[in-house]
């Protein structure tokens, strides 16, 4: 049974009693089932309020799906699969790695950045130890642009 019936329903067993709604016990039960009826009233509609804006929220959500999924296409189409490059040069806490060619036996070997600033190079398949000579870069690079100012 609903709010509303049962309501209904106290007020039909007051009636069927035949209470004396000008003494004071029937004025009192007479206000209380008002007042009980006009709380169902209400009661009622508020939850037919709360009903609606259930699917409201309902159909936000959806549209918002909605939306996402056409933000995910419309990244994919602009920027392609950049994301997955970006992760190939990531710095994952691991030294750089530079590949070098023996001079001597031509065999190409992969070394870190402390090993090659060492200068104690030899090559693993020949054995023979060779030197690396760094170029310099006469000041064109933003590096040496940045200690140039540091330096003045």
């Amino acid at each position: 049974m609903e709010l509303k019936e049962k309501a209904a329903y106290l007020k039909g067993l007051m009636e069927g009693l035949q209470l004396d709604t000008d003494s004071k016990e029937g004025k009192v039960l007479a206000a209380m089932a008002d007042l009980l009826n006009d709380l169902c009233a209400k009661v009622t509609e508020l939850d037919d309020d709360m009903d609606q804006v259930y699917e409201d929220l309902e159909q936000a959500y959806d549209e918002l799906d909605a939306i996402d999924e056409d933000m995910d296409s419309l990244e994919s189409a602009v920027y392609g699969d950049e994301d997955d490059e970006d992760d190939e040069y990531e710095d994952d806490g691991e030294d750089a790695a530079y590949e070098l060619t023996c001079p001597n036996c031509g065999e190409t070997t992969v070394v870190d950045e402390d090993t090659l600033l060492s200068g104690d190079l030899s090559c693993p398949n020949c054995g023979a130890d060779f030197e690396i000579e760094f170029e310099s870069c006469d000041g064109e690079c933003e590096e040496c642009d940045a200690e140039g100012e540091d330096e003045k």
